[in-house]
């Protein structure tokens, strides 16, 4: 893979971020995901608290005719199985066609060859919108390192930015990278989200959810890096209001869901922290 161009980092202003959470809002996207069983509820909870509709069409029958009326498109590869990988070529393709945002989440790949192929399939049909991962998942998907302790980051978000950057020139996209500090690229531009809670760890799905998210904010912003960034911060400015109200990460999860349903875009522009 070609070294990075020049990247600058950018810092989008706060009211900006706050807008397109009233943009996202406002138009309720409609967002088609295609997910793990493990996180399936709870990916359809948080755009539902977030104020978008999800939709679990994941069957290769309906998956292709439903991209092309959805708003967005999920890809998470956490739980593949022979039909809903059918499904995700299908969906993949009509979303090109139709114009359609999709997401991709590269679950556990690098360790386990089957759904790293799926992933790089996947990326030679069409580019997405957006890539979110953990560094150890960019790291692989970009051929380098093995992945991480199955869907779990043994590397730094800062490990991987320059592999990130290459990854979105290549693909044309914008590359998020979960972590401490979220760093998002899009090859030429890096922005870093500095919110979040460690509790978003131990709830299952709390990263693919965040997929979900991005693909909602995808579908009304023109920018797919601002879209990335509105979704990150609004996610994680949600878990550290959450995280004051609780005392564990059981009553923090419907918390987080509370924190987004109530969020305002003011509350967003107020306690965002970007670097």
């Amino acid at each position: 893979m070609s070294a990075p161009r020049s990247v600058h980092a950018v810092r989008f202003s706060a009211a900006a971020v706050g807008e397109q959470l009233t943009a996202m809002r406002g138009h309720a996207p409609l967002v088609q995901c295609l997910t793990n069983i493990v996180v399936a509820q709870w990916t359809a909870n948080v755009l539902l608290a977030a104020g978008a509709s999800p939709a679990m069409v994941d069957n290769p029958e309906e998956s292709g005719p439903f991209a092309a009326v959805a708003d967005a498109v999920l890809v998470n590869l956490g739980t593949p199985q022979e039909e809903t990988v059918a499904a995700m070529h299908g969906v993949v393709r009509a979303a090109a066609v139709a114009g359609t945002p999709w997401v991709l989440d590269p679950v556990g790949v690098g360790g386990l060859l089957w759904r790293t192929r799926i992933a790089s399939d996947l990326l030679a049909l069409a580019a997405p919108a957006l890539i979110r991962g953990n560094p150890s998942e960019i790291l692989a998907l970009s051929g380098v390192g093995g992945g991480g302790r199955g869907p779990e980051s043994v590397d730094t978000a800062e490990d991987a930015v320059d592999v990130a950057m290459s990854l979105a020139q290549q693909h044309g996209t914008v590359v998020a990278v979960s972590g401490a500090v979220d760093h998002l690229t899009d090859g030429t531009r890096l922005v870093r989200v500095a919110n979040g809670h460690p509790w978003l760890t131990k709830v299952t799905g709390g990263g693919c959810a965040l997929g979900a998210l991005m693909a909602a904010f995808a579908a009304t912003a023109d920018d797919p890096l601002l879209a990335a960034t509105a979704a990150t911060a609004t996610y994680t400015v949600a878990a550290d209001i959450a995280a004051e109200r609780v005392a564990g990460p059981g009553s923090f999860a419907v918390a987080l869901l509370d924190s987004l349903a109530s969020l305002d875009p003011q509350e967003l522009v107020d306690r965002v922290v970007l670097r």
